[in-house]
């Protein structure tokens, strides 16, 4: 008698101009030419020329590529789609460029809009080829309702924190600080995840951290390290994100945050760096009285690398290849808006470049390779990111007939540097489309998008009362272009 999986629908791609597919030996993906692709249900049983076994439906591979899944290691998607034309020009010329302390608790766009920003954020990632998302966000009411009409597979990532930030003069940041609130925000977080990782579609898992370097202690950083490997889960911490950051790190503890997080037990395979720029290193800074880069190296801990949302500022990683060429293992996130993968790989590519004055600096291969593999090992899922029989069947099919894909001599570079999102055709998670055409298949966003409108909208009437010196949000973050009646 055949069992359910025997009887799960088999789909093959015959025949394919191009497959990124997954060479096991080499640890790394391959091109394949003129070759098939087949899953069964939600797994992948063959990747490679000449499928021979059954195939209930059959797909022509002619003019198409596919590509693994791209994993979004870090992002915040409950509110940044809300904040589009409000900080892409917009940083604290006296708190090292970031937007951090000055400008994000002023264009918070409130709690009950996080669905509907994260279902925009989600729109935005299918159509770039996203299959899993991970957000990192304190934990909400019905958090994977946010996500399961969508189709994506996500990572629920609850943070917690003991307090907020502020600054009250444009020139310096305080910290509110409730050690006991943060406590239970910890507990809180863990409890959430739990529940999350028994979701029986198998496309939700719940993990925890602690949301900044500089706004948890040392307990509780240890406390979540503790319980995330009692899990075997890794733990995602804000470090190293910018230089208020670095220098209060080093007022509280004579460490950087590199070396402080070493010297607490908090470094190592278990922890993942959201962001990890500023190295004592790093252009920016004169330090030379530590050695993060070789600490980190030899830990073992990862970083979560988002490119587009930094450069805005002008600040950039010192580099993608640096860091990996070292061993140090570098996923890709989108942080900010647009929710574009693409965006992201191009733009890491180019910063690395600029930063360290190479053509080398960044690569087209460890781009791809952080946003995918390496992406997926991170968050413990290596049944993701590649192409390969016994993985999980999150692709995208890439139309190489779109104009700018071709010639295709190497089309992955055409797809990162020329034609980005315009190419993505179809796009499966767990073995079910969810885009075809272009066009995201399982919801719509017109609500969702008039409902960020309205928040937006709340955002600029009471700008005054949140900013430190009371200004509106066209003093704030002036138009490219003047009004003509105003």
């Amino acid at each position: 008698m055949e069992n359910a999986k025997d009887q799960q629908q088999i789909t093959v791609f015959r025949n394919c101009d191009w497959i990124l597919a997954w060479d096991a030996a080499q640890g790394s993906h391959v091109y394949m030419q003129g070759a098939d692709f087949a899953f069964r249900g939600n797994e992948i049983v063959h990747v490679g020329p000449n499928y021979a076994g059954h195939a209930d439906t059959e797909v022509s591979g002619k003019g198409r590529m596919l590509i693994p899944g791209f994993v979004d290691i870090h992002s915040h998607p409950g509110h940044e789609p809300g904040w589009k034309g409000m900080l892409e020009e917009l940083g604290s010329p006296k708190l090292g460029q970031s937007s951090l302390y000055e400008f994000m608790p002023v264009f918070d766009i409130g709690p009950e809009y996080a669905r509907h920003a994260a279902r925009v954020a989600t729109y935005e990632l299918l159509r770039s080829g996203v299959t899993t998302i991970c957000d990192l966000a304190a934990p909400r009411p019905d958090w994977v309702g946010d996500y399961e009409p969508t189709g994506i597979r996500a990572v629920l990532w609850g943070m917690f924190r003991s307090g907020p930030w502020k600054t009250r003069n444009g020139h310096s940041v305080e910290y509110d600080l409730d050690f006991a609130l943060g406590d239970k925000r910890l507990r809180d977080a863990i409890d959430v995840a739990d529940t999350v990782s028994k979701h029986p579609s198998g496309l939700f898992t719940g993990y925890f951290g602690p949301a900044q370097i500089d706004t948890c202690s040392e307990g509780q950083i240890r406390d979540s390290l503790d319980a995330a490997r009692e899990r075997n889960q890794p733990i995602q911490i804000h470090a190293a994100q910018s230089m208020i950051e670095f220098q209060e790190i080093v007022r509280r503890y004579g460490e950087t945050p590199i070396g402080w997080l070493n010297k607490i037990g908090a470094l190592g395979p278990g922890t993942v760096i959201g962001h990890c720029i500023f190295l004592n290193d790093h252009p920016w800074l004169h330090w030379p009285h530590a050695n993060d880069f070789e600490m980190l190296r030899d830990s073992g801990a990862q970083v979560a690398h988002c490119p587009v949302v930094f450069a805005r500022r002008g600040i950039a990683l010192n580099s993608l290849t640096r860091y990996t060429n070292a061993g140090i293992r570098c996923g890709i996130g989108t942080d900010s808006f647009p929710h574009n993968m693409l965006d992201e790989l191009r733009m890491a590519c180019y910063a690395g470049r600029i930063v360290t004055g190479s053509f080398t600096g960044s690569t087209t291969h460890d781009a791809v390779m952080s946003a995918t593999a390496i992406g997926a090992d991170i968050i413990r899922r290596p049944d993701l990111g590649r192409l390969a029989p016994a993985c999980k069947a999150d692709f995208s099919v890439v139309d190489m007939t779109n104009p700018y894909m071709q010639p295709d001599y190497e089309p992955i570079r055409s797809l990162v540097y020329s034609a980005n999102d315009r190419a993505i055709k179809d796009v499966y998670v767990d073995g079910r489309q969810v885009v075809g055409d272009g066009e995201v298949l399982h919801f719509d966003i017109s609500e969702d998008i008039e409902m960020l409108r309205k928040g937006q909208a709340e955002v600029i009437a009471k700008a005054p009362q949140r900013d430190w010196a009371s200004r509106r949000l066209d003093q704030l973050s002036p138009r490219a272009f003047r009004l003509a009646n105003g």
